[in-house]
């Protein structure tokens, strides 16, 4: 009787081998999300990505196991594009300037003073046009999963530009963004393309006069460590579109992407308050170690920025549509 439980026990877990196989799916086969970005992990980026990291974690620790590698420890930017698209990361969520190659569309987040504050951003992320934006790279293998602000930006500089034309012969570094390089070409200034991760060195050592980046940058990379100034212009929002490999999504089993779906949304409702909270705090932290070097605009001067600016959306407004600039622009009036 025991010798026939045995054979009979051997041909079920034989059967449950033999219908794996034929499915495809292993039994208990666990997926591996590799997560890269650049940024500190007490960024709102990076906090985004822990928070994804432990919800899923805690709902789905027996299937998917997320791996995070925060501040270019794994690749840069530029690289972690390349290796989403080969899935040899899954994950990436990377600042939007750097999918210029694929896009123009994606550029009106980059055109300057266009939003007025980080409630007209939410507001146009919303919208059908801002939605829209999320499918641009559908074709490319990237499949949006929702938009990450960081933030307004800030100027900074070894100089206090109060007026553009203080920006004359600066060497400002820039993101990979044509849109970026034109507006500080309108004021005169001179950008220099350079990766997020040698910026602090570059500033340091003179390569560069400048940068413009969020609060929550410029604290987390102590960049307020080597500049002089930092000039509250908010002149540009920093947002980051959070991308999946769209075979590595679409091979997940159906009860997997159910969850990660109700995840992805909590993470995305949360990403807003997280870049507000922070950069505000980490305003205060630069405040406190040298409140003399922070310089508020008054509203003539900000004027003076925009005007000097404005030309650029005229020059970027056929690549990324009238239609999506004007839908921007009427966010600002809730």
């Amino acid at each position: 009787m025991n010798h026939q439980k045995s054979i009979i026990s051997f041909i079920g877990i034989l059967m449950l081998i033999l219908l794996s196989a034929c499915s495809g799916q292993p039994i208990d086969k666990k997926y591996v999300i590799k997560f890269s970005h650049v940024v500190a992990a007490n960024t709102p980026k990076g906090l985004a990505a822990e928070l994804f990291k432990q919800k899923v974690e805690q709902r789905l620790n027996d299937k998917v196991i997320v791996e995070v590698y925060p501040s270019s420890q794994l690749m840069s930017d530029d690289d972690s594009l390349e290796a989403l698209a080969f899935n040899e990361i899954q994950m990436t969520a990377v600042s939007l300037s750097k999918y210029n190659r694929f896009t123009k569309k994606l550029q009106v987040f980059d055109l300057p003073f266009l939003f007025n504050d980080m409630d007209a951003v939410e507001r146009f992320l919303k919208h059908p046009e801002g939605l829209k934006l999320l499918a641009v790279l559908e074709d490319k293998g990237f499949m949006g999963l929702g938009f990450w602000p960081n933030g307004l930006k800030q100027l900074s500089a070894n100089t206090p530009l109060l007026e553009p034309a203080d920006a004359k012969g600066v060497k400002f570094r820039i993101q990979e963004s044509d849109v970026l390089e034109a507006q500080f070409l309108a004021v005169n200034a001179n950008p220099q393309k350079l990766a997020f991760g040698e910026v602090y060195q570059a500033l340091q050592v003179g390569t560069i006069d400048g940068q413009d980046n969020t609060w929550s940058n410029i604290y987390s990379e102590k960049f307020y460590e080597v500049q002089d100034y930092i000039i509250e212009s908010n002149h540009n929002l920093l947002a980051y579109i959070w991308m999946i490999n769209t075979e590595f999504w679409q091979g997940l089993p159906q009860d997997i992407q159910g969850e990660l779906t109700v995840i992805i949304d909590e993470v995305n409702a949360a990403v807003m308050i997280m870049a507000i909270e922070i950069n505000a705090s980490d305003r205060e932290k630069v405040v406190q170690d040298d409140p003399d070097k922070i310089i508020s605009l008054s509203s003539e001067q900000l004027e003076q920025w925009r005007s000097a600016m404005k030309p650029v959306w005229d020059e970027f407004k056929d690549e990324i549509g009238e239609e999506v600039i004007e839908a921007a622009l009427a966010a600002n009036n809730p």
